[in-house]
């Protein structure tokens, strides 16, 4: 598992005091206005957060030792990390970045039905897109029923499928 995960990319100056608009790759826009401390580019290097606030679906952030726009503009395009260490998740909710390569277990038999290669956030439930070695898709929604068991430290999901869901086209 990564340390270190993405949670925004730098696209915009706002304002005329070096603060920078992101583009928050989390779930919460709110999530990221959480954190003292992020982690730009990819050498990690430590920013503190002076100040973060909400601009419809973005964020605004104040770092410190960034005063000015120029000091600003040479943020963009950067992406933001956080450290997985300093959030503490709710039992049964994962980071994307460690459910994408669990093998997909059936629950009952052990068969495996392949990879999740993906995962799409639409609303009422996540859905998870798993592909078995010959390339074929199957999308399975992300329900208690359905997913029975997510072990990310071994690497595996057991799933109890909904009828016709592996069914022969």
């Amino acid at each position: 598992m990564k340390q270190y995960l993405e949670i925004g990319k730098i696209v915009n100056v706002h304002g005329l005091h070096g603060d920078v608009k992101v583009v928050p790759w989390c779930d919460d826009p709110e999530f990221l206005c959480e954190f003292d401390t992020l982690y730009l580019g990819k050498e990690y290097k430590p920013v503190e957060v002076a100040d973060a606030r909400l601009q419809k679906n973005n964020v605004l952030l104040h770092l410190k030792g960034v005063e000015t726009v120029e000091e600003a503009e040479k943020l963009r395009n950067q992406v933001l990390y956080m450290d997985r260490d300093e959030v503490e998740l709710e039992e049964g909710v994962y980071f994307i970045q460690d459910l994408i390569g669990l093998e997909v277990l059936d629950a009952d038999s052990g068969v495996s039905y392949g990879k999740l290669t993906d995962v799409l956030q639409t609303g009422a439930n996540d859905v998870y897109e798993v592909k078995d070695e010959t390339g074929k898709t199957v999308l399975i929604p992300a329900i208690p029923d359905v997913v029975l068991e997510t072990d990310v430290t071994s690497g595996v999901m057991r799933i109890r499928p909904l009828e016709g869901l592996f069914d022969a086209d």
